[in-house]
């Protein structure tokens, strides 16, 4: 990174991106920047390292062709973040059902021939990501925000464009959905 754009702030470096014709220095510091959070992310929400690799490149593909979009309402980050969330979930929806139902149907073949875990049934090993494949993809997404990557509800609520108390509903409904199909799964 040159070291002028170092200090500079993200909506700083966002304002000089826009203002390029090219993928200039500020742009490159950008991504170094967010690569890894951009990727987290993607690895969170399409739970594949290859997908996620795909889906970041993507991402910032859609932020350089678009960098005359950000208006400065939000931070940069939550801007960014709001980018990568839409592309996975894009991404996602159009992988289709299919491909899910394959992994579980894969998962289940390997966990059956997997040794017995302690005095627990056969079968009854959940999966957290697979138990999260229930909720509808934006509630998915936002769970995971909210508790594997430790978003605030005035981010979430700025990256899914809801108001904050909405956010918290939205969330609080997932949590008791996932709560009362997997009751009986409770230690």
């Amino acid at each position: 990174m040159v070291p002028d754009l170092a200090h500079r702030t993200d909506e700083e470096l966002a304002a000089e991106v826009a203002r390029e014709s090219s993928d200039g220095p500020a742009f490159v510091a950008l991504v170094d920047r967010f690569r890894q959070r951009v990727w987290r992310i993607c690895f969170r929400l399409l739970s594949n390292d290859q997908d996620a690799s795909d889906a970041a490149q993507e991402v910032f593909l859609r932020l350089f062709l678009h960098r005359d979009r950000y208006a400065g309402r939000s931070k940069y980050a939550t801007w960014v973040h709001s980018v990568a969330v839409r592309t996975c979930l894009s991404m996602r929806r159009s992988r289709g059902r299919r491909q899910r139902h394959e992994n579980v149907a894969a998962d289940t073949q390997w966990e059956s021939q997997q040794p017995a875990r302690g005095d627990a049934p056969p079968g009854l090993a959940m999966d957290l990501l697979n138990m999260l494949e229930m909720l509808d993809e934006e509630d998915r997404a936002m769970l995971l925000l909210k508790h594997a990557e430790g978003y605030e509800y005035e981010e979430l609520a700025a990256i899914f464009e809801l108001s904050v108390s909405a956010c918290k509903m939205r969330l609080s409904r997932a949590r008791d959905k996932l709560q009362h199909r997997y009751a009986e799964h409770k230690p």
